[in-house]
């Protein structure tokens, strides 16, 4: 377990680079553009291409491919690995491109049907633009998930930083050269995200090639039993998260229904959600596969529970303290991170933006905690369990968004679109939980129990003292240093002082689970945490 928690240290310090890249990119959409159609519409059209990289990308693909490929590569050696990965790069190409080539007609089609100057019609051209990201992507993935099987993870895990970059630099570079009309600004902004495609699909070629991997496209898979077996643990994955993203997308469709800056106050927020999910949740996800594959090939289900409840309890740790802070100081975060000058976010965006996060920020436990739930089936080649589960909190999270447009007041429909998102996470981590401790014995609750109750109470005990803590802060410091810089040294200052009592409160309610996490970190034996 200490290794997967030093790979999830790597993973996690590559992807927060990223994810601080990310933020950054947010930060200047923000003064760009704020929470204006503009934004909104984008922020719509950039969930389709997404949609095609979580089906067939990082999220199936990756869960299906690693396993298979790992099997091949120790049986029967690397060249035959080799050849599988080139068939299905081969296999991905063609299947995405044809996909993209009948949505771009499709929007072609169906542009004329809506009214002109529609934030509907908006969508389309952008869409046109960045449908191609798609195929690009996943093949990006793909080579992600190789690097991944071979336990090589920081370049995988810096690769998304591109996407930013190239994000950035077009934000700072060429935005302000252009007229000062949002949706010509952000079409710029959409063909950066290709050019961001070929940007991260390129600089994994030479970590491959020095791993003996020559990714190559090979169209020869028709009579590979192994691409049927991949095919066959992806299709049931690919129905989970296709159910699990159409959702997303009818998400952002709800919000934009709701209101025309309510897509962008919800991406706004999941990016501040997303920095901390991607350093923790995502990089125990990505180095829990592997080794939990490895255990469940030889059928050691004991280690296999080992290992899961230590991660789920340094998740926990972990995690609890940013969930309760950012639920608390929602406004004050927000408004540092992005209200910024003169530029188009201000009081109002901030509020809605805020009201959003307040509803994601719960979630961090369970985003978490699902990634890693979901990292056990998987590996137990099991994908049909998350799918069946993810199709009753598909529709449970469909439910309770409809309910949010249609009861809730406005200027607070899109914060329940947040709520309904953690209660299905929440519902869908319980579901997993119990299957798992059916089937294999995985997961002994009593091993659990102790550290997500003291770390939990430890972390509400933090957050009542930060949240009273913080305004009192920010006062003084209004008298002594410029507003932005007051708002930097309080956040910092609360954020110290919130630190230092959760530790001592850990410490104190659950020390094992405690010590057991530094003994990880320090890549030392100790008894598991009761």
């Amino acid at each position: 377990m200490s290794n997967v928690l030093r790979r999830a240290a790597v993973v996690g310090a590559m992807t927060g680079i990223s994810r601080i890249a990310g933020l950054v990119r947010e930060q200047l959409m923000a003064y760009f553009f704020g929470t204006g159609l503009a934004k909104s519409v984008f922020d719509v059209a950039f969930r389709i291409p997404n949609l095609f990289r979580r089906l067939f990308g990082e999220g199936a693909l990756s869960a299906a491919f690693i396993p298979v490929f790992t099997e091949v590569r120790a049986r029967e050696g690397p060249v035959a690995a080799n050849r599988l990965a080139a068939r299905v790069a081969g296999l991905l190409l063609a299947t995405l491109s044809l996909i993209t080539a009948l949505i771009m007609l499709l929007t072609l089609a169906v542009e004329p049907l809506l009214p002109p100057g529609s934030r509907w019609a908006a969508i389309l051209p952008l869409l046109r633009i960045m449908l191609p990201y798609a195929p690009l992507i996943c093949l990006a993935a793909l080579a992600m998930g190789i690097l991944n099987a071979l336990k090589h993870f920081a370049v995988p895990a810096l690769a998304p930083v591109f996407l930013n970059l190239a994000w950035i630099l077009t934000l700072i570079g060429i935005c302000p050269w252009l007229p000062p009309d949002p949706f010509i600004r952000i079409r710029a902004v959409a063909w950066a995200v290709i050019a961001a495609g070929v940007i991260q699909l390129a600089v994994q070629f030479p970590v491959l090639g020095r791993l003996g991997i020559p990714l190559r496209l090979s169209f020869h898979w028709r009579q590979d039993a192994r691409i049927r077996q991949i095919m066959l643990l992806m299709a049931p994955m690919i129905l989970g998260a296709g159910l699990v993203q159409i959702n997303v997308m009818i998400d952002g469709f709800l919000a934009l229904w709701a209101a025309p800056w309510a897509p962008s106050a919800l991406e706004y927020a999941e990016r501040l959600v997303y920095l901390p999910l991607g350093l923790i949740g995502n990089a125990f996800a990505t180095v829990l596969l592997p080794t939990l594959a490895a255990q469940a090939t030889s059928r050691d289900f004991g280690e296999l529970s080992t290992t899961l409840e230590r991660a789920i309890r340094n998740i926990w740790i972990i995690m609890a303290p940013a969930a309760i802070g950012l639920t608390l100081l929602a406004y004050p975060v927000v408004t540092l991170v992005y209200r910024i000058g003169d530029g188009a976010f201000q009081a109002e965006s901030a509020l809605y933006t805020a009201r959003a996060l307040a509803g994601y920020a719960p979630g961090l436990l369970f985003f978490s905690l699902y990634k890693a739930l979901t990292a056990a089936f998987y590996a137990l080649q099991d994908a049909r369990t998350p799918v069946r589960v993810g199709i009753f909190s598909v529709a449970f999270n469909l439910l309770l968004n409809i309910l949010s447009i249609l009861v809730l007041p406005p200027g607070w429909k899109h914060m329940g679109i947040a709520v309904a998102t953690v209660v299905a996470s929440l519902a869908n981590c319980i579901a997993l939980i119990v299957i798992l401790r059916r089937r294999t014995g995985a997961l002994h609750v009593a091993n659990l129990r102790a550290c997500a109750l003291g770390a939990s109470l430890a972390a509400l005990l933090m957050g009542a003292v930060v949240a009273r803590l913080h305004p009192v802060v920010l006062a003084w410091m209004e008298t002594h240093l410029p507003l932005k810089l007051a708002e930097i040294g309080s956040m910092l200052g609360v954020m110290a002082a919130g630190a230092a009592l959760y530790g001592l409160l850990v410490r104190l309610l659950c020390r094992p689970a405690l010590k057991e996490l530094t003994d990880d970190f320090r890549n030392r034996k100790s008894r598991p945490g009761r």
